[in-house]
């Protein structure tokens, strides 16, 4: 028990730093199209992009074309969706 309890905290040690540097990383990335450092909301979801914690999009709303291939918008998009997941 002590040698898991041990091989789980060095395990541990080594995942923390590796985590730190990547967000250091990608907030060093958070800057604007001219060079200028981001701040907030932006400067948030930049890193969370980065980080790959962003969200990927939902099969169904990629599926959500008219039929000349076009994406749907609004009340049209919605129900596409809503369809696709079987109505939940």
């Amino acid at each position: 028990m002590k040698k898991i309890i041990i091989a789980l905290g060095i395990a541990l040690s080594f995942s923390a730093p590796a985590f730190a540097l990547s967000q250091a990383d990608c907030e060093a990335k958070a800057v604007s199209k001219d060079g200028k450092p981001i701040y907030g909301a932006a400067k948030d979801a930049s890193i969370k992009k980065c980080m790959g914690g962003a969200e990927k999009p939902n099969d169904c709303e990629a599926k959500a074309l008219s039929k000349d291939g076009k994406p749907l918008y609004g009340a049209a998009k919605a129900a596409s969706i809503k369809k696709c997941e079987g109505g939940k």
